[in-house]
């Protein structure tokens, strides 16, 4: 059974050689990085123990960045020390993102992959799967997949849009229509998850949420933000085994 959904890798695909260009059909992802990356690096420092000052402090942590597109989480990893793996099921997205690791000096391994489709056997200390659980096609299975690859003691991260009167408002009707962030049909509110329902998921394969935050756009600053309360929208979810 496949978690991939190919209408929505057409859709992407179509915009695949615009991915590192800020100001693009991925510029929404390009501005939620750094909050994203700001809690991710922060709840693996606390699991791990590391010093947040340290430049290579991920040199022994194993990374897979599932539903990677061009990159854009990979390669901090990449340049903090991690050894890291990222797949797509996108083929052009796959190159794009072999092609800027190859400019940027980044060892990464990309896979043109699902999940589902890599080795059992592989295990990484840290798996993210960031705003793509909303576009596969057996959202279970594929938190499955993920857990069937995190290694004992390890920590997973899962971010996505919840499913409320707000995010429909904001994350689909502003998003596509009004402001024009992100390209017409990119999101389909019936696939997004409440907080709850993710986490259901994950105790059901062992896990257990070890933290959770919204992310918030602040117009006055034009960027996005944390917030512990407001989860209506956005939110990104860190999780250990039970």
């Amino acid at each position: 059974m496949s978690t991939v959904d190919r209408k929505e890798i057409i859709h992407f695909k179509k915009d695949s050689q615009k991915w590192w260009d800020e100001k693009g059909p991925f510029a929404p992802l390009h501005k939620l990085n750094p909050v994203r990356l700001e809690f991710i690096f922060g709840e693996i420092d606390k699991h791990f123990n590391l010093a947040p000052s340290s430049s290579h402090r991920y040199k022994d942590l194993n990374v897979l960045d599932i539903g990677c597109g061009g990159g854009l989480v990979a390669e901090p990893f990449a340049r903090l020390g991690a050894k890291v793996t990222g797949c797509d099921a996108d083929d052009e997205a796959i190159e794009v993102a072999r092609q800027h690791a190859q400019n940027q000096n980044l060892g990464i391994t990309y896979e043109n992959k699902a999940v589902e489709d890599l080795p059992s056997s592989s295990k990484y200390d840290v798996i993210t799967a960031l705003e793509i659980i909303e576009h596969v096609k057996d959202p279970e299975l594929f938190l499955e997949s993920c857990i069937g690859r995190l290694s004992p003691g390890g920590i997973l991260f899962v971010s996505t849009l919840n499913r409320t009167k707000k995010s429909y408002l904001l994350g689909k009707v502003a998003a596509e229509y009004i402001l024009n962030w992100v390209p017409k049909g990119t999101h389909d509110w019936n696939k997004f998850f409440k907080p709850s329902e993710i986490a259901k998921i994950l105790r059901t394969y062992g896990l257990s949420t070890n933290s959770i935050n919204g992310i918030i756009y602040n117009p006055l600053r034009n960027k996005f933000e944390l917030s512990s309360k407001d989860l209506n929208v956005n939110y990104i979810i860190s999780a250990k085994r039970l």
